[in-house]
């Protein structure tokens, strides 16, 4: 008779489960597949938006945002007064990137945005959301207790440091303005955007320059 070992079927059930997709990506992949086979959709026009968003859109063009804001006051100002009429002068328009409020951090204020109803975000801006950000749980809890939270982003704040939680809307959104980090006076416009964070701009992230 074959002998049954439950450690090591539970072993074999966890790698299996460690090495499949989470099941919305199977989802997603099925429908994928399902279009595809229709004829309903190319799937080269997947790929290109993937890339789109992936490389041209992600959070390069809130890093070039930040970075202009941090190398010309005037910019700044005008981002700050009117996040989207400043973002425009980017070229960068569209419904997500039509209602923006630039929020910035200093040594006394830190910023963290959430959206406690549903996940509204300026994906033009930043990309695709990260899947943290649309959870129910840090959507709870960074209103109940940011601190903590940040603290779990490696985000360690000091006790007076002030946080303040910004709840976007489908009617209004918020862009962090990230300190400049230290030791990066040297760089231009192009080296400073390239150390701009996706979640620098959500408020989840502090900026260090690179060595």
């Amino acid at each position: 008779m074959t002998s049954y070992d439950a450690k090591k079927i539970i072993d074999i059930h966890q790698h299996l489960h460690s090495d499949l997709p989470s099941d919305p990506a199977l989802r997603v992949k099925a429908l994928e597949s399902l279009l595809v086979e229709q004829g309903l959709v190319d799937p080269k026009a997947i790929d290109a938006w993937i890339d789109l968003y992936a490389e041209e859109i992600g959070p390069k063009r809130g890093a070039r945002v930040v970075a202009r804001a941090w190398t010309d006051p005037a910019y700044k100002e005008r981002l700050l007064a009117d996040g989207t009429a400043a973002i425009t002068e980017f070229g960068y328009q569209g419904h997500a990137t039509g209602h923006v409020l630039a929020v910035e951090n200093s040594d006394r204020v830190h910023n963290v945005v959430v959206c406690t109803l549903c996940s509204c975000y300026p994906f033009a801006l930043l990309g695709m959301s990260p899947g943290w950000y649309k959870s129910a749980e840090y959507r709870a809890r960074i209103v109940r207790e940011p601190r903590a939270v940040l603290r779990e982003f490696g985000v360690d704040l000091p006790e007076n440091t002030e946080i303040r939680v910004w709840d976007s809307t489908s009617e209004l959104r918020y862009l962090v303005l990230p300190q400049r980090p230290a030791g990066t006076e040297g760089l231009d416009e192009a080296a400073l955007a390239a150390l701009v964070t996706r979640n620098s701009m959500i408020g989840t992230d502090i900026l260090k320059a690179r060595m």
